[in-house]
């Protein structure tokens, strides 16, 4: 379940080791230079290696990659310490034993003076930076547990002893109605097999664990099927079931072992690219069109009144909720004449479109055209309540109308543009259409169909295609 998480933030770790080993070898080099004229570099770059590969080594056996928020700060210092000076003497062997009498000591001494003060403040920093997150309620994933026997209590206990995990028990479920309000290792049966939509429905759950009876497998059948249809992923302590398009995979924590079954992209290398994509666009979308945040806003104060921007609360990835941040296109009571104009709702299900929406400002149809009311949305990307590309956020009373598999929509981060607004935008009167093609792009999801995206978002928006 995690173990996939920390095998890639190991491998970043090491990479970021590395890296700054290499800083320390130029800084050392230009130090030592700047002091005396010293052999040129191409002299000296042949140590680069036998540096590179004496200090990953002895940091990654000293144990400095294990999961850093619930290490001790005296701990690092001494793994550091440890494998500088253990590296040094393989260090200062190497030249000895090769004769590298041109070798300056100065500068071996400013290298590792510099590779242990930079790893130092870099693991000092990401100590606290994760502490912080923790402490502010973030970086953790929410979990149910299905199952109240010796197994699950054993589970519970291995999640409690294991903080680095970063998992927070939502409450438990059991098939017993008896044990309904109980408390079973310290978290709270929150129901029976048949409130488990409605638990889902009212707490924000990444993630639902199995750990039951071989006897109940029978029993579980249907809420597996559940939670593949909201998208949901699961982890499975007993043996396969064969899901309609849900991929298994084993893992295990601590040596406990679980199947899971997961409907959503688990490209965890491809998703931080993703993520990381979406912060240098939208940080340079937001410099560049820095211009229309000026005059865009005088604009809708000139033509109408009220708040330049238009807050709304809306449902993100498993169902988050999140402030998104538009331009107003409509008027400032726009929100309670929405009941007015629900019966001329041109679209299928839980959803709102109308053509010609009497609402709507001066100006709030141009902007809508070519969706520049979308721009502050740029914000929500940087901060990570959206991305550039995947399902519109919706409004959590759209969500509570949702059917069961159209809820697996929010298994993904929303996005600013999404399939819907490539293939026809407001052409679409269908929601369950609409949600068809969200999870389309679920089931399909790369970098690649990323980029295709927003290839035909553009000519969609600059030449208002399917805009209303």
């Amino acid at each position: 379940m995690l173990k996939e998480h920390a095998t890639i933030f190991r491998r970043l770790a090491i990479f970021g080791d590395l890296c700054i080993i290499a800083g320390s070898f130029f800084l050392g080099y230009f130090f030592r230079n700047k002091i005396q004229d010293i052999y040129p570099l191409e002299v000296y770059i042949g140590l680069l290696p036998v540096l590179l590969l004496s200090w990953g080594s002895l940091l990654y056996f000293f144990g400095m990659h294990k999961p850093l928020r619930i290490r001790r700060l005296g701990e690092l210092l001494l793994i550091i310490f440890k494998a500088a000076g253990f590296s040094f003497i393989i260090f200062a062997t190497y030249v000895y034993i090769f004769k590298l009498h041109y070798i300056s000591r100065a500068f071996i001494m400013f290298v590792f003076i510099f590779a242990a003060l930079l790893i130092s403040f870099e693991k000092i920093a990401l100590m606290i930076f994760f502490r912080k997150l923790r402490r502010r309620g973030f970086n953790f994933r929410q979990i149910l547990i299905i199952g109240t026997g010796q197994r699950a209590q054993h589970f519970i206990s291995l999640v409690h002893s294991h903080s680095e995990w970063g998992l927070r028990i939502v409450g438990i479920v059991d098939d017993d109605p008896a044990k309904v309000g109980k408390t079973v290792s310290g978290h709270k049966v929150l129901g029976t097999f048949k409130d488990v939509p409605n638990i889902v429905h009212g707490n924000v759950v990444d993630e639902v664990v199995f750990v039951v009876p071989r006897s109940w497998l029978n029993k579980i059948e249907g809420l597996m099927h559940f939670c593949e249809s909201e998208g949901l992923k699961v982890n499975v302590a007993v043996d396969i079931f064969k899901l309609k398009f849900s991929r298994a995979k084993q893992t295990d924590l601590a040596g406990f072992p679980l199947l899971s079954f997961e409907s959503t992209p688990e490209k965890l290398g491809h998703l931080l690219i993703k993520r990381l994509l979406d912060m240098i666009i939208s940080t340079a979308g937001l410099i560049i069109l820095s211009p229309l945040f000026l005059v865009i806003p005088l604009i809708i104060k000139a033509t109408s009144p009220g708040p330049v921007f238009f807050r709304q609360q809306r449902s993100g990835l498993n169902g988050r909720r999140f402030n998104l941040y538009k331009f107003r296109t409509m008027t400032k009571d726009a929100e309670a004449k929405l009941s007015e104009l629900l019966q001329y709702n041109e679209m299928n299900g839980p959803a709102f479109k109308m053509e010609n929406d009497p609402r709507l400002t001066k100006i709030g149809g141009f902007l809508r055209k070519f969706s520049l009311d979308e721009l502050p949305q740029l914000w929500n990307v940087f901060r990570g309540d959206m991305s550039l590309v995947g399902p519109r956020p919706p409004i959590p009373k759209e969500v509570e109308k949702y059917d069961n598999w159209q809820r697996r929509r929010l298994s993904m981060r929303p996005g600013i543009t999404c399939l819907w607004q490539a293939n026809g935008r407001n052409r679409i009167n269908d929601f369950s259409e609409w949600a068809k093609l969200d999870l389309e792009y679920i089931d399909n999801w790369s970098l690649g169909l990323d980029f295709k995206i927003i290839f035909k978002t553009v000519p969609a928006v600059l030449f208002a295609h399917g805009a209303k």
